[in-house]
């Protein structure tokens, strides 16, 4: 398994995550044993948000464990705030929201700290320093080490910044080998392509130029779950055919091909597995360093369906 450290921290952590968005529909047991599977492949990142299944799933992972010191040390904890359910829902970046969730999210989690806590989408009734003054108590107070957002695109990271003393990290997006706009308009670049759009105000060059941590979050989803691309061979025959051969190439799975074309990536990007399935967790985790040639990994993008100009 690969490992990295996340720029501004002290934390060396695998670039594959396992993300606990489903868990609530495991028993303890189950959950226990995927946690375990997770750990056996080297991930030691685990990736959460206060809505997840209301809650629930952070209390799921807490009891499944019996978290207690020793446990809690070999692991990196992350989650997410900022999103509420209402009669539409609404995000809500207020100073006591941020407070009142992460003292929440730790009960649940049963533990005394977060490593990272992430702003979980945009909010456009966003105070800047009422955000950074969470973060400073968070912060002083020992509950939360370091910070970071997810789903933001560079001038809200900017403008949130201008405030918050303390360095944004990570920034989780969705990206997948079906689901490529981070590098779509800076492969096709002054072409009269529907590539050429820029919809994401380039976040994978500003994180790189900024040592942000990027997370790739559905990375087997196309566009907003919209359904999985691997063994989908009506919609995606091309690209089926290449991860086939090239899994047959590697001795492992399309899966692990799949999560091997995000890794490849030299920005260090983290994946977030959201599998409760055991052994698709193991051959997404192999996926971690498989040495894709550039002649490979760009064969892939144009069988996604991408054009090379």
């Amino acid at each position: 398994m690969k490992k990295f450290n996340i720029k501004g921290t002290d934390l060396n952590v695998s670039n594959i995550v396992m993300g606990n968005m489903r868990i609530n529909n495991l028993s303890l047991k189950e959950t226990e044993a995927l946690i375990h599977t997770a750990q056996e492949s080297g991930i030691n990142f685990f990736d959460h948000a206060d809505i997840y299944g209301g809650g629930s799933c952070e209390e799921q992972f807490s009891k499944a464990l019996s978290m207690d010191k020793s446990i809690r040390e070999k692991m990196i904890l992350q989650s997410k705030c900022g999103i509420r359910r209402g009669a539409t829902g609404y995000y809500d970046f207020s100073k006591d929201h941020i407070l009142s969730s992460v003292d929440d999210i730790l009960k649940r989690l049963q533990t005394d700290y977060l490593d990272i806590l992430l702003l979980h989408r945009p909010d456009p009734l966003m105070e800047p320093d009422e955000v950074a003054e969470a973060f400073d108590q968070l912060h002083t107070s020992g509950k939360v080490r370091h910070f970071g957002v997810s789903n933001h695109n560079p001038m809200q990271m900017e403008l949130l910044q201008k405030s918050v003393n303390q360095k944004l990290v990570v920034n989780q997006v969705q990206f997948s080998l079906a689901h490529t706009p981070l590098i779509d308009s800076g492969v096709s670049l002054n072409m009269n392509t529907e590539n050429a759009v820029n919809r994401d105000s380039s976040i994978l060059e500003y994180s790189r130029l900024h040592d942000i941590t990027l997370q790739a979050w559905s990375p087997f989803q196309t566009g907003f779950f919209d359904g999985v691309f691997v063994g989908d061979t009506k919609r995606f025959p091309e690209l089926n055919e290449v991860l086939d051969r090239l899994a047959v190439k590697y001795d492992v799975t399309a899966t692990t091909i799949a999560v091997a074309w995000i890794t490849r990536h030299p920005a260090n990007i983290q994946v977030v597995l959201g599998t409760t399935n055991a052994g698709r967790l193991q051959e997404s985790a192999a996926g971690s360093d498989i040495p894709l040639t550039r002649e490979e990994w760009y064969e892939l993008y144009v069988a996604a369906g991408n054009m090379i100009p």
